[in-house]
């Protein structure tokens, strides 16, 4: 995998935060590009041409003259993930360049790519955030697409506290359900950990930690009832109003003090980052759907071609190497720049087309999606659309949601028949622990086995992935547990 292919990956899978960052990198490290000031910042249908574009014809005289590799930059980026192997992605590390003059970049100040993939310890040590963990439980909890949906709203409503910001009929009204089936889906998360998580106020926040300790009786409701009167230490006022003696509004002081009323707080919290949205998603007059890029998060860069073709006329050896490499550099940073905007206009293109029930009525016609359909459809390899839809947002009538959201994930069939849903793979999984033996214990290559002989083609690491999410000990803790009769 060449240096210029491991730019199209990084580019394709940065948020637009991010992308902004690393494009501030290049215009600092590489005296070669600008910033196209000039460009027209309002949203389009099409992304534009990368400016470096417009001065092709002096690039490629440069180029031609300078005995740089020209043939190298036509190397078609639509599809950068032809392969999703991990021996390739394990091989961006480290990995020598080719002969088409980046070797230099390593060490230079121009174009370089390699100190920008990301560090394996901060990825392992990274803090789990509320959001992460949210998700996680409601992907294992709910089932039904239409639920999860509604259920990634409420969590992307959810602040770092742990507390539900937001009207349950405004959300039911956004997205064309009934106010029931919000009501209903907040139930379910407010059991989820930490107890306490998704409250909408503080006594309901405490008493969902109350009613899982079993704590939350009559009195204790009274008592919530009046937490201006626990603020202010009105001990005398609370006996009156809930009718209980001394003793027992102790027990019960105690009890409220050992809730948390920001469970949120017990997980790595990130900077609020406002959501900006990479497409916008607009209905026109004749009923069909627009779907835009918002050129406001496509950063714009300007190859100087002059300015290359002067300075490179004194240059020699070293130097000359040099100003080559930021020539390649710089337009592949312009190419990569404007086909990561086409490929994520295609991919969000597809999806409205087959999401838009949902966007015309509502969560109810929410369609079951998976990304081999419209890798299929646009031609692409799943791994790119799984790159193109993480981290960027759609903007719809409906709302901000992140492209992952409409998809629902599946597990192939061994026999290339009907996929599997995950929740279905999960739930075999577990029928078939829990229907294990003290003398027979399986082991997550047994189950593997087991589900392959169903028709299922699933991977040993999935299948650990899957029994930790539902809390299943390994094989030989569960061995250990039997044996002790647990």
């Amino acid at each position: 995998m060449t240096p210029q292919l491991q730019q199209a990956i990084k580019l394709l899978q940065l948020s637009n935060l991010e992308l902004a960052s690393f494009v501030e990198q290049e215009l600092e490290r590489n005296p070669l590009l600008e910033r196209d000031e000039q460009a027209d910042r309002g949203p389009t249908a099409e992304p534009e041409a990368p400016a470096a574009d417009t001065s092709q014809t002096a690039t490629d005289t440069v180029l031609a003259s300078g005995g740089a590799q020209a043939s190298e930059l036509d190397t078609d980026l639509s599809n950068v993930y032809s392969e999703d192997s991990r021996a390739e992605l394990a091989g961006v590390q480290g990995l020598e360049p080719d002969a088409s003059g980046w070797a230099s970049l390593r060490g230079g100040a121009g174009g370089r790519f390699d100190d920008q993939e990301v560090d394996l310890e901060d990825v392992l040590t990274r803090d789990q955030t509320l959001r992460d963990h949210l998700t996680e439980q409601l992907q294992m909890a709910i089932h039904s697409p239409v639920e999860r949906l509604i259920g990634a709203y409420l969590v992307d409503m959810t602040d770092e506290a742990g507390y539900l910001r937001g009207d349950l009929e405004h959300v039911a009204q956004r997205l064309g359900c009934a106010l029931s089936a919000v009501e209903s889906v907040l139930k379910a998360m407010q059991g989820f950990d930490p107890a306490g998580v998704m409250a909408r106020t503080l006594k309901e926040c405490l008493a969902i930690q109350l009613k899982e300790r079993d704590r939350l009786d009559p009195f204790m409701m009274k008592l919530l009832d009046h937490l201006e009167l626990v603020a202010r230490r009105d001990f005398g006022g609370l006996m009156r109003e809930i009718g209980v003696d001394q003793e027992d509004l102790v027990d019960m002081l105690a009890d409220l003090k050992r809730c948390n009323p920001k469970p949120g707080l017990q997980f790595g919290s990130e900077p609020v980052q406002p959501v900006v949205p990479d497409v916008f998603v607009r209905e026109t007059t004749d009923g069909s759907w627009a779907v835009e890029l918002n050129s406001e998060t496509l950063p714009r860069v300007l190859v100087n071609a002059r300015y290359y073709a002067q300075v490179a006329k004194g240059a020699t050896g070293k130097d000359k190497t040099y100003l080559t490499d930021c020539l390649n550099s710089a337009n592949w940073l312009a190419k990569s720049l404007d086909q990561r905007a086409r490929t994520i206009l295609k991919v969000a293109s597809e999806i409205v087309r087959q999401q838009d029930g949902f966007l015309a009525h509502g969560v109810e016609h929410l369609r079951p999606l998976n990304l081999r359909t419209i890798a299929d459809a646009i031609e692409m390899h799943e791994s790119t659309v799984s790159r193109v839809t993480a981290n960027k947002y759609m903007a719809t009538k409906r709302g901000v949601f992140e492209l992952k959201y409409f998809f629902t994930s599946a597990i192939a069939s061994v026999e290339g028949g009907e996929a599997h849903s995950a929740e279905a793979v999960r739930h075999r999984i577990k029928i078939l622990i829990d229907a294990e033996t003290a003398q027979e214990i399986l082991s997550d290559d047994r189950i593997v086995e087991l589900l392959r002989g169903a028709g299922i083609d699933i991977a040993r690491r999935t299948v650990a992935k899957y029994r930790e999410a539902l809390r299943i000990p390994s094989s030989v803790q569960r061995r250990r547990l039997k044996a002790n009769g647990a």
